[in-house]
């Protein structure tokens, strides 16, 4: 593609795919030469996509120096996970008693499509986007654009994180998708029981206290 737009937009997925897949570890050191010469582009649409990936917490600027990998700890970890399960259990409370058929619909499509993919052979990413899809689409039920954005943002920056600490096991594993607890979630709206739905997405995020128990929101 021609335009500044779309090689901004290049640079920037292929930088994303290139920290997820591990080919950028964290802590390795970009520069704006180096993305120039690898995408055969000018300054202006590398620079563009590095300040966007600085702005998203991917890389971080080094004045005189680079753009770096930022690296994630498992406390990161763990507060995304809690700060999703504050988003998604306030999502499920705002629409669980207004779902109409044609919601459950969409879930039930969306579960049968998960299915096919979980006994398919795919790469673990294309895995987790489908993890992705399902969490989005009950958040969207509760129609509040900005949880939206905030819970796919949430999401995006997990996966990175995630890929740093288990790439290498990812790689060498053939993934198969468990969409058993997304199943369990929608039959529990499906009956109205709000307290089930909320106890199995708390399940479903692994955000369990120290006693074993599921933690509150």
């Amino acid at each position: 593609m021609a335009d500044k737009k779309s090689l901004k937009e290049q640079v920037y997925a292929a930088v994303i795919r290139d920290v997820i897949s591990g080919e950028y570890p964290p802590n390795a050191i970009l520069s704006e030469k180096q993305l120039i010469e690898r995408f055969s582009v000018s300054k202006s649409p590398v620079r563009d996509a590095l300040i966007e990936l600085c702005n998203e917490g991917v890389l971080r600027s080094i004045p005189r120096f680079g753009y770096e990998v930022v690296a994630y700890t498992e406390k990161d970890v763990r507060e995304i996970i809690e700060f999703r399960g504050v988003l998604e259990s306030h999502c499920l409370r705002q629409c669980a008693g207004s779902l109409t058929a044609a919601d459950f619909e969409r879930l039930d499509q969306f579960l049968v499509q998960s299915e096919q993919l979980a006994h398919s052979e795919q790469e673990i990413v294309a895995h987790w986007e489908n993890n992705v899809s399902f969490h989005l689409l009950l958040c969207s039920l509760a129609q509040n654009e900005y949880i939206y954005k905030e819970l796919e943002r949430s999401m995006n920056v997990q996966l990175r994180a995630y890929a740093q600490f288990h790439w290498d096991r990812w790689h060498k594993t053939a993934i198969i998708l468990d969409v058993d607890t997304h199943k369990m979630i929608v039959r529990a709206l499906a009956r109205r029981d709000l307290e089930e739905a909320l106890r199995v997405l708390r399940q479903d995020l692994g955000l369990w206290n120290e006693s074993g128990s599921p933690a509150r929101f």
